[in-house]
């Protein structure tokens, strides 16, 4: 997954439902030194009797926010959205030459 076009990460779901798999798998996906590059990580749990959805909103350098539901989504999905946004942001930097 690209993860150095993301500047901020917000995740809120209830870590012992089935359906937050995804959202579990898509934070270790992001690299331990995400924070210290500058990426704003915020994490919201919900208790376990919470029957609100898991969601995923996500916030590139050049300001397109995603946001996602996760419970309806597999990671595979959410990494195919995210990477969709990061690869064009790829090109663009690769085409100026930075």
């Amino acid at each position: 997954m690209i993860t150095r076009f993301l500047t901020n990460v917000r995740v809120k779901f209830n870590p012992f439902s089935p359906r937050a798999k995804p959202a579990r798998l898509f934070l270790s996906l992001i690299p331990p030194d995400a924070r210290a590059s500058g990426m704003v990580i915020d994490t919201k749990m919900l208790p376990r009797t919470s029957k609100e959805p898991a969601t995923l909103g996500v916030k590139f350098k050049d300001g397109k926010e995603l946001n996602l539901e996760l419970d309806k989504m597999r990671i595979t999905e959410v990494m195919e959205e995210v990477d969709r946004h990061s690869r064009i942001l790829a090109r663009k930097e690769e085409l100026t030459g930075n």
